[in-house]
């Protein structure tokens, strides 16, 4: 059976309308369900909650920006075999975005200040991955999707002792991005060097502890 071809106008609306479930708060609905569904609430200190929904808020920018630069390297992607590969990364990532809204909820806390300058900039990197080919650009996927589990599964040890709700979400985000990162390298994506793995990961932990405050 043939692929669809999608005319411009209709990447161009599906685009926007990943950009606004990406952006606007509670406007993703999860198609899994919460990993901490079945978790009874706890009842943290302010100190906690405040520390907590930090975390979240770095995880949910995090997830923003490689859902960005996902977005922007899709829009340009040449290879119909890489495209369906690396399809699900979208809906699983779109879900990660929805759990950390329904945590930040719980928390009565907030998305960053800083998000949609973050997309807006991750989208752009994304557009010239995939400008300059796929196998650059799944290359680059693979980077940070293997960089954003490593600091999902960091920042869970950094989780109130008592925070049974917040812990499994982290370390199924952490799980599905390592997976993600797999992928994209299996699509055909460049493995790149440590010193890009290093130079990739000191920006993303940058806009993280900016997020975690803001």
């Amino acid at each position: 059976m043939m692929e669809r071809q999608l005319s411009r106008s209709d990447r161009l609306i599906a685009h926007m309308d990943s950009a606004l479930r990406t952006l606007v708060p509670n406007a993703v609905v999860a198609s899994r369900i919460n990993p901490a569904a079945a978790v009874a609430e706890v009842t943290l200190d302010e100190f906690e909650r405040q520390h907590v929904a930090g975390l979240v808020r770095a995880a949910h920018i995090a997830t923003v920006g490689v859902q960005g630069f996902y977005q922007g390297q899709m829009a340009l992607i040449k290879l119909p075999a890489s495209r369906r590969q690396i399809e699900p990364l979208r809906g699983e990532t779109l879900d990660h975005l929805a759990w950390c809204h329904q945590r930040l909820a719980q928390l009565k806390s907030r998305t960053s200040y800083f998000t949609p300058v973050w997309y807006g900039f991750s989208l752009g990197l994304g557009l010239t991955a995939g400008a300059i080919g796929d196998r650059f650009g799944l290359g680059m996927t693979a980077v940070t999707k293997e960089l954003m589990s490593q600091q999902l599964s960091e920042q869970s040890t950094q989780l109130p002792v008592d925070d049974h709700n917040s812990r499994p979400l982290f370390r199924q985000m952490s799980a599905d991005n390592g997976h993600h990162a797999r992928l994209a390298i299996e699509a055909s994506g460049t493995r790149f060097p440590t010193p890009i793995k290093w130079g990739v990961g000191l920006l993303a932990s940058g806009v993280m502890k900016i997020a975690y405050y803001a």
